[in-house]
């Protein structure tokens, strides 16, 4: 019996905590809403999501969501000065250096997720050949909330003593710890390192457009764009987690949207205003020295 075959049946039973619902539906002559589900929800999901990894759209995001908030309150600082050129390079600057920071971040992150499986897996494998009274409890107290009958579960446990996919079972229900893939890290480094760069890149593209010391207008452009940028951020990214149908789900990423454009304005605002106050020091200590 395999980790997926498993997972298949105890999908067809309840945990205690939904018992009360399935057994009214029962009583009912209502089909069960674990069969209603899987059969409906499964066959949606697996040609929803059987190309998109969820930790791949999390590193987007991660990327996606600082790109758009740290080099935009970049930016919006360095227009106090009045030079586009020193929002353009400066700009840039930070964008290529973020990204790799970014993505280096990313890569060791994923790298030191990949060595814990590794060193659980370890472990896990040992206690199964040195330990099978706590393996045997472990296995029971994996199949205790979805009330299988007690011979069912001596069966499994009888089997998956004595079967090699013993230590991937309870890295699967146990440690809840998927096992990575081997482009894991490198997919993960490219995703946040990319997302960063195209986000931040958004605000900088006004100022490609205007004269040497027309950073103001720029800013004025780029302010506008990056506010209809980080509300459409928002609310795609709200909607991805909560669904995209239904009217609570439409005002979620709605206030998702509004918080987004809340968290670049403060930051914006917050980076313009430094950049002011110390170029109003400098200037007060050039006429002292004067």
């Amino acid at each position: 019996m395999s980790v997926s075959s498993l997972k298949g049946l105890m999908s067809s039973y309840s945990p205690l905590a939904d018992r009360s619902s399935s057994s009214e539906e029962k009583d009912m002559g209502l089909p069960r809403r674990s069969d209603v589900e899987a059969g409906n929800d499964n066959s949606r999901d697996a040609k929803s999501y059987r190309f998109i990894d969820g930790r791949t759209v999390s590193d987007a995001i991660i990327g996606l969501s600082d790109g758009m908030t740290v080099p935009f309150a970049l930016t919006a600082g360095l227009s106090a000065l009045g030079d586009t050129k020193v929002v353009v390079f400066g700009g840039l600057a930070e964008l290529i250096a973020g990204a790799i920071s970014m993505g280096l971040g990313g890569y060791l992150g994923a790298k030191s997720e990949e060595e814990s499986y590794k060193a659980t897996l370890k472990e896990t494998t040992t206690q199964t050949m040195t330990d099978a009274a706590s393996v045997s409890d472990i296995i029971s107290d994996i199949f205790e909330p979805y009330e299988l009958p007690s011979e069912l579960v001596a069966q499994l446990k009888n089997h998956l003593s004595a079967s090699p996919m013993l230590p991937s079972f309870l890295m699967n229900f146990h440690h809840t710890m998927p096992e990575p893939s081997g482009s894991r890290a490198v997919i993960c480094a490219l995703t946040i390192a990319l997302g960063y760069f195209i986000g931040g890149f958004v605000p900088l593209l006004p100022y490609f457009f205007v004269g040497p010391q027309d950073a103001f207008i720029a800013l004025r452009w780029s302010i506008a764009t990056m506010v209809v940028a980080l509300f459409i951020f928002g609310y795609g990214k709200t909607c991805f987690v909560t669904g995209w149908s239904g009217r609570r789900n439409v005002r979620k990423g709605l206030i998702g949207g509004i918080q987004m454009v809340l968290v670049g304005g403060i930051a914006a605002g917050s980076a313009m205003g430094l950049v002011k106050g110390f170029q109003m020091l400098a200037d007060g200590s050039g006429e002292k020295h004067d």
